[in-house]
C-alpha cells in the first residue's frame, strides 16, 4: 500500500493509573511518557485519530471498568470530543473489543502502537493486526514494561522491538516517526 493510501491512527495501550502509576515503577517511566505525548502531539497536528485502550476485569475486582486503576492517566489528556477509549479484557486490543469495528468506520489501515506492557499488551496486538491485515508501526521508545521473570524490563523491551521489527511491525523511535498524512 502506498503512502498516499494509507491511513494510520495512533493506539495508546494501557497507559492507566494501576499500570504506570504501580509499585512496580516502568522502565524510564518519564521517557516513555514523554515520547508518547510527542507522538500524540504529532497525532493531533495532523488530525490523526487517537485511540486509548483501558485493560478491565469484571464489577467488584480490583480492575473493574469504574476502578480508578483501571482510568487513563491524567498526564495524557484525553480529549473527550475526538479521542476513542475502548476496552479489553485480554491482551490484545482485537479479542472481543470494538477495534476492528472502529477502525473499519475510520478507514484506518495501519495503527501507531505505544504503551504498555511491551511482552503482553504490546506484543500480541502486533501480532494479531499482522494476522488481521493490519499494518503497524511500533515506536521503540514509547512503549515499556517492567522487570520480570529473571529478566530486565529493558532486555524485554529490546528484544521484542528486535522481533516485531523482524516480522511484524515497523519499529522506529519517537524522533524518526512521522505519521504519513
Amino acid at each position: 500500500m502506498s503512502e498516499l493510501n494509507k491511513k494510520q491512527a495512533l493506539l495508546i495501550i494501557d497507559m492507566q493509573n494501576g499500570l504506570f502509576h504501580s509499585n512496580q515503577t516502568p522502565y524510564l517511566k518519564e521517557t516513555i511518557l514523554t515520547n508518547i505525548q510527542t507522538t500524540m502531539n504529532k497525532a493531533r497536528t495532523q488530525n490523526i485519530p487517537i485511540i486509548f485502550f483501558r485493560h478491565v476485569g469484571p464489577e467488584g475486582s480490583p480492575i473493574a471498568p469504574d476502578s480508578a486503576l483501571t482510568q487513563i492517566i491524567p498526564e495524557l489528556e484525553i480529549n473527550r470530543d475526538k479521542d476513542i477509549v475502548l476496552e479489553k479484557t485480554k491482551p490484545s486490543c482485537f479479542y472481543q473489543t470494538r477495534l476492528l469495528d472502529v477502525l473499519a468506520e475510520l478507514n484506518v489501515t495501519e495503527l501507531v502502537i505505544t504503551g504498555m506492557k511491551t511482552d503482553f499488551c504490546i506484543d500480541t496486538t502486533c501480532r494479531v493486526a499482522f494476522e488481521k491485515g493490519i499494518q503497524t508501526t511500533l515506536i521503540a521508545d514509547a512503549h515499556t514494561t517492567v522487570d520480570g521473570n529473571g529478566l530486565t524490563a529493558e532486555s524485554i523491551i529490546q528484544h521484542h522491538n528486535h522481533v516485531l521489527g523482524a516480522a511484524f511491525s515497523q519499529v522506529v523511535t519517537t524522533d524518526d516517526f512521522n505519521f504519513a498524512q
